[in-house]
């Protein structure tokens, strides 16, 4: 092994096991019963050992997302935000945005990941994908696509292989 190898493996080591995670749903046409992505991302959370602390829906307009992101921000309970919807490219879709102007450190490697392992499933419609990562206040956030498959995707691949060591990281 070598050093390389070996300083993620010490992160991971000393990294915490269990994290608490705020799900947002952004749709102007979801509610609890139809909200598949997030009640996938809460039992994907949830599998890994994590604790979803709230678990919220709104309509795709920034002021609603950007309050529910303020709010997490403020709740010591809450290290990972997880949202879904509003990705895309439709006049509507605007998460975005509101995230982007609130982020005070960018992750440009989820989306491109994300992006790179869904081109290998859906091929080039991948590019539709805004999906983000970035930081505010030692808060790691994620948007994600409003699609299952996506979330699955994301969650499996992706946030949960890490997310311990995310929140170590941010909290140094």
């Amino acid at each position: 092994m070598t050093e390389a190898d070996a300083v993620p493996r010490e992160h991971k080591a000393h990294a915490p096991k269990s994290v608490g995670c705020l799900v947002l749903t952004i749709s102007d046409s979801k509610t609890p019963e139809t909200d598949t992505s997030g009640q996938l991302i809460r039992e994907l959370l949830a599998k890994a050992g994590h604790q979803v602390v709230r678990s919220v829906i709104v309509k795709d307009e920034p002021a609603h997302v950007q309050d529910v992101v303020r709010q997490g921000c403020e709740d010591s309970r809450v290290q990972v935000l997880v949202l879904t919807g509003g990705t895309g490219i439709t006049s509507r879709d605007s998460t975005f945005e509101a995230v982007e102007s609130m982020l005070e450190k960018r992750l440009p490697g989820f989306g491109e990941l994300l992006r790179v392992l869904s081109y290998e499933q859906i091929g080039a419609a991948a590019m539709l994908s805004r999906a983000q990562a970035g930081i505010r206040q030692r808060r790691i956030i994620f948007s994600l696509p409003g699609s299952p498959n996506a979330c699955r995707l994301a969650l499996e691949r992706l946030i949960i292989p890490e997310l311990g060591h995310l929140v170590r990281e941010v909290s140094r």
